[in-house]
């Protein structure tokens, strides 16, 4: 994303030709002014800059030597040094060519120092120096742009990465990239779509790019648009299977076009590959464990990230232990979770399903006393039901008389009357 150093272009950036000018070996000085070669994609690069460059590029001796030496410095990273020696030189005798070099080489003096400002405004000279051929105008506009993406001007930066690729030969997927960004930046997800798209259309299919995928999985999301989103996540899995991100993700879109089955199938896949390791993610998948009825291996999924301590044991992790449990037709199991939830609930209504799971086991004496600790815990939601419970247990003890109270509190609740009246109809046939 950031424009290139001046450093490594110490090798003979200029040769002396045997007409008494200096000309400048391309590829060399490409290093010297720190031109990034990463936006576009020019084939048989030198040839071509030979053949596209419409003014001279021959270059006086004299000022050949001074190029020279400020190139050398450079290198050295003896910044001043090189400002000093490129100081010498009188500006407005210099060929169009020369004052393109001479900016370029500004330009780099500049950016190495972090004078970004002065360094975009050294790569315009060089642009009006009328002294670049098409491709180096482009280099140079492109090396704006990135230099206001790396100070996070992002409006600055599209609006200068839009004029480039006006002109641009073959733009890859790295400028589609930084567009991209620059409006996701601006929170403009609209703007940001296509270019991101573009990115990913025109990467190596073999080398899938991390951040290029990242980004147009973002903007899916952000846009909501979850069926897009799912290949580009299963994209990045294969390019970063370690990220369990990408792995949640994918869980979430799926659970978001409720399609519960492959929410699971992802999140199993990363259990398996030792990704789940947080409590929100353990309890996410006991949850669709439970909803996609495989309650007993939900179960499981708890216990094991008990035993690990890496979730917390409160009131709904108990029950969710217990919930799994009792789908599962294991209630002996569920107790001990169920019990340790209706302790710390804040209210009673976990001891009134504890004493439900209790009366399913047709342990009578043990459902009275779940029921009426939840009774005397409070702010039940259903008191009904409890009274309900409390009769039907006293009701299979044989404890008729105990139970008709019950039985008549649980009646004055339109939800229950119907049952407790059948069983109040049932004592008095006993009679």
């Amino acid at each position: 994303m950031h424009p290139r150093g001046a450093r490594g272009a110490g090798e003979g950036a200029m040769e002396q030709q045997a007409n008494g000018s200096v000309r400048l070996v391309l590829s060399a000085l490409a290093l010297a002014v720190g031109l990034s070669m990463s936006a576009t994609t020019f084939a048989q690069r030198a040839g071509e800059d030979e053949e596209a460059a419409a003014p001279s590029t021959d270059i006086d001796a004299q000022t050949g030597n001074v190029l020279n030496a400020a190139i050398e410095l450079l290198n050295a990273e003896d910044y001043t040094g090189a400002q000093e020696k490129i100081n010498t030189l009188r500006l407005d005798r210099l060929s169009p060519y020369e004052r393109g070099t001479v900016e370029r080489i500004l330009f780099s003096i500049a950016y190495s120092q972090e004078r970004f400002d002065q360094a975009r405004q050294h790569l315009q000279n060089a642009i009006n120096s009328g002294g670049l051929n098409q491709q180096q105008i482009d280099e140079a506009r492109y090396q704006s742009a990135q230099l206001f993406m790396q100070e996070e001007k992002w409006r600055e930066g599209a609006a200068a990465l839009e004029e480039w690729f006006q002109t641009a030969q073959n733009p890859n997927s790295a400028a589609y990239y930084l567009l991209a960004v620059a409006y996701y930046q601006l929170e403009d997800f609209q703007r940001a779509l296509p270019p991101a798209q573009k990115a990913v259309e025109l990467m190596d299919k073999s080398k899938p790019n991390e951040s290029w995928l990242s980004m147009l999985s973002a903007l899916y999301l952000q846009r909501e648009e979850y069926r897009e989103a799912i290949p580009v996540l299963q994209q990045l899995i294969v390019a970063a299977p370690s990220k369990k991100t990408y792995w949640m993700q994918l869980s979430s879109v799926y659970g978001q076009m409720e399609d519960y089955a492959n929410a699971l199938a992802v999140m199993q896949l990363a259990y398996s590959a030792g990704l789940v390791t947080e409590d929100a993610e353990v309890r996410r998948l006991a949850d669709l464990l439970l909803f996609n009825e495989v309650p007993y291996r939900g179960a499981q999924v708890l216990e094991a990230a008990i035993e690990k301590r890496i979730v917390t044991l409160d009131e709904k992790l108990y029950e969710k232990l217990a919930n799994c449990w009792i789908a599962a037709q294991e209630f002996d199991k569920s107790l001990a979770p169920l019990q340790r939830a209706a302790e710390l609930a804040p209210n009673g209504d976990t001891f009134i399903r504890l004493g439900e799971v209790q009366v399913q086991r047709e342990d009578w004496d043990a459902a009275i006393a779940a029921v009426q600790r939840g009774v005397d815990k409070g702010q039940l939601r259903d008191p009904g039901n409890a009274q309900l419970m409390l009769g039907i247990a006293h009701y299979n003890q044989k404890r008729y008389s105990d139970a008709v109270p019950y039985f008549n509190r649980a009646r004055q609740s339109d939800k229950h009357r119907q049952i407790a009246d059948s069983y109040l109809q049932a004592i008095r046939a006993q009679s």
